[in-house]
């Protein structure tokens, strides 16, 4: 295997972590409207660690993102 193929192969695999990330941002989203939908008094509280996990989430897409773009252009 040449250099330019394990290259492309290392940006694949980096890329999975997009996918995993968006699915990370669903659960987040899920168990708030679960406990939200459970105990609405409590909705409000819990709204900044939902952007917390969000944020954290989301983060993780990028980098893998970028460790993509790296590998593929660099």
């Amino acid at each position: 295997m040449d250099a330019e193929a394990a290259k492309l192969l290392g940006a694949g695999l980096a890329a999975i972590g997009c996918g995993l990330a968006s699915i990370g941002v669903g659960s987040v989203f899920a168990k708030f409207l679960e406990g939200a939908l459970r105990n609405p008094g409590a909705a409000d509280a819990q709204q900044g660690r939902l952007f917390i996990g969000f944020a954290g989430a989301e983060l993780l897409g990028l980098l893998s993102f970028v460790v993509a773009a790296l590998l593929i252009f660099a």
